[in-house]
């Protein structure tokens, strides 16, 4: 199976999660040609943390790929916490990304075409602390204005 997106009959979590799995993989061995599998083909989108500006439409995402794997310096990416929601033909997966030292909360947004789930939008934005790490962290008492 590689980094390409299995084919699935059905728009279940599961293959969504496989899906989002995939993009993952492909991400981590620097595959360009399966992170071009798991795109859709028209209305994609993506915002890259810390990047200036949103990329809108199939060749600048590629391209963004494309360097980001040319970068020796990019951390690898780890992933917990998967959450997916499916509504009819669409599918988002959210997730924290782990990348060097720092957390990041994803969404990837998926649409089921041809029998196979279709990235359409990737997002992550910076976070302080996984939500089950910061559950546990005991709350300071409120300051008091009397």
């Amino acid at each position: 199976m590689g980094g390409q997106i299995p084919h699935s009959s059905s728009m279940d979590e599961e293959s969504l999660l496989a899906a989002n799995a995939a993009y993952y993989r492909a991400f981590s061995a620097r595959d360009l040609a399966a992170m071009e599998t798991i795109w859709a083909e028209d209305g994609v989108t993506c915002v890259h943390p810390g990047w200036p500006v949103a990329l809108i439409g199939r060749a600048p995402v590629i391209g963004s790929y494309c360097d980001i794997f040319r970068n020796p310096s990019q951390e690898a990416i780890r992933t917990e916490e998967e959450q997916a929601a499916i509504d009819g033909v669409d599918g988002r997966v959210f997730c924290v990304e782990q990348v060097g030292g720092g957390l990041l909360l994803a969404s990837n947004w998926f649409r089921f075409i041809d029998g196979t789930w279709r990235l359409l939008h990737h997002q992550a934005s910076p976070i302080a602390a996984p939500p089950q790490k910061r559950k546990e962290q005991p709350k300071e008492p409120k300051p008091s204005f009397h």
